[in-house]
């Protein structure tokens, strides 16, 4: 059983590091905590997919799960973003990847929920921080965060604080491994060597492997042409895919087929195997989930499909895959045309996102959070209407003001009548 629950908090990851110290606590029975933290700065795109989905079979294996949305670190990352607007995209941030679960199928309510603020700021944690400074050189600390914190030739004391306040998270929310990208190697390393310095026990490190950009590269919130945003519409779906770098035969440098590896594929299994009953100690899932919960396999598929690749008779008809394996093989022998694995990648992701654009277009109070958090860059400001202000115009001054000599002597007249009328009352 201790085995089984091994096998599947590790399957599908690039790399493991202190897998022992994972294998010792399910050997004696206790229940493994994770955390997995992100930092709300540009807006989520759907590389987010990999971790998210691989976050099923932590719930199956009964790991306790901890999602940190790092709002500290989003300052203090360059400057990214000022406070007030870092509070709204932890907001948003918040909503969509709750949204992200609930359609894959992972119950939000087997989910510890925390904004690094809750506890970053107090007393115990500053002061283990300036512990930590007392350690760690210029050099780990710039090196560690290389991949993570953007790098500039002036860099920021900001920047250099970054690894060690995400060393530290892994006392601060007690767990016993950290989830991350492959691009927090570094700072994974660090937290082993820094953390028993100040008398704290050496967590494990669980990475995924990054999804390659469309265009090549990492795929990057800075960089809109590299990546599609969980609230991209159809139409801008199938035309970022369709603009996507993917050469005939090149399975070295293919976005769009690294996408199926990482994503549509292990989608496809969660659902198969959710079909089959096999979740594990997470009885819940898939209860409450939104959207079309099928594999992506096309109408007569045989049983085990977890990707069809739709083409017309003429070309040799609609191709099934049950492995990645089997896929990659028939792309790099030219069997699969590029514009026909495009198709079918943009009708997948189309259906992915669907629920979570409804989420989005039902829920007002996300789409104010959302305007606050990403306003318009080319949206002009709106011109404020002048407010006319009454003032009274002096004495004697104005359109209806009367000559001086007029006015004194209306003035006089009315003072005489009034004395008349005091001497009526007196002799009456």
């Amino acid at each position: 059983m201790a085995e089984e629950k091994y096998d599947l908090i590790t399957r599908r990851l690039q790399e493991v590091l202190g897998g022992d110290l994972i294998k010792a606590i399910l050997a004696e029975g206790r229940t493994p905590k994770c955390y997995w933290g992100t930092a709300p700065t540009g807006r989520p795109h759907i590389g987010y997919f990999v971790p998210l989905t691989k976050m099923a079979d932590f719930l199956r294996a009964g790991v306790e799960l901890t999602i940190l949305f790092a709002d500290v670190h989003a300052f203090l990352d360059n400057l990214k973003a000022p406070l007030e607007l870092v509070a709204h995209r932890t907001e948003y941030y918040e909503k969509i990847i709750l949204a992200v679960f609930t359609s894959l199928g992972i119950p939000t309510s087997r989910l510890r929920v925390v904004k690094g603020s809750s506890y970053q700021l107090s007393k115990e944690y500053n002061l283990d921080n300036y512990k930590l400074c007392t350690l760690v050189t210029e050099h780990d600390a710039k090196k560690a965060g290389a991949e993570v914190v953007k790098q500039v030739e002036s860099p920021l004391l900001s920047g250099l604080l970054y690894p060690g306040l995400q060393a530290l998270d892994e006392q601060y929310l007690d767990c016993d491994f950290q989830f991350g990208g492959v691009d927090q190697r570094k700072i994974f390393t660090f937290a082993e060597l820094y953390l028993p310095r100040l008398g704290y026990r050496k967590r494990a490190h669980l990475m995924n492997a990054m999804v390659p950009g469309l265009g090549g590269g990492k795929m990057s919130s800075s960089d809109p042409n590299s990546k599609i945003d969980f609230l991209d519409p159809p139409e801008v779906v199938r035309r970022k895919i369709k603009g996507a770098f993917c050469e005939e035969g090149n399975t070295a440098e293919n976005g769009v087929l690294s996408f199926v590896e990482a994503v549509l594929i292990p989608i496809s299994q969660l659902r198969l195997e959710r079909a089959q009953g096999k979740t594990g100690a997470d009885a819940d899932e898939g209860a409450g989930a939104t959207g079309d919960q099928t594999p992506f396999a096309l109408e007569g598929a045989p049983d085990g499909t977890v990707f069809s690749v739709f083409r017309k008779e003429e070309y040799g008809g609609t191709l099934h895959y049950s492995t990645f394996d089997a896929l990659k093989e028939d792309f790099a022998a030219k069997k699969v045309h590029p514009k026909d694995l495009k198709t079918a990648v943009a009708d997948a992701i189309v259906r992915l996102l669907d629920p979570i654009r409804k989420a989005f277009e039902q829920d007002e109070e996300w789409q104010k959070i959302e305007k606050l958090a990403y306003p318009d860059p080319n949206a002009k400001p709106e011109k404020k209407k002048k407010v006319k202000v009454y003032h009274p115009p002096p004495p004697g001054k104005g359109k209806n003001a009367k000559p001086a000599e007029a006015a004194a002597a209306m003035e006089e007249g009315a003072h005489s009548v009034a004395e008349a009328a005091k001497q009526q009352e007196g002799s009456s």
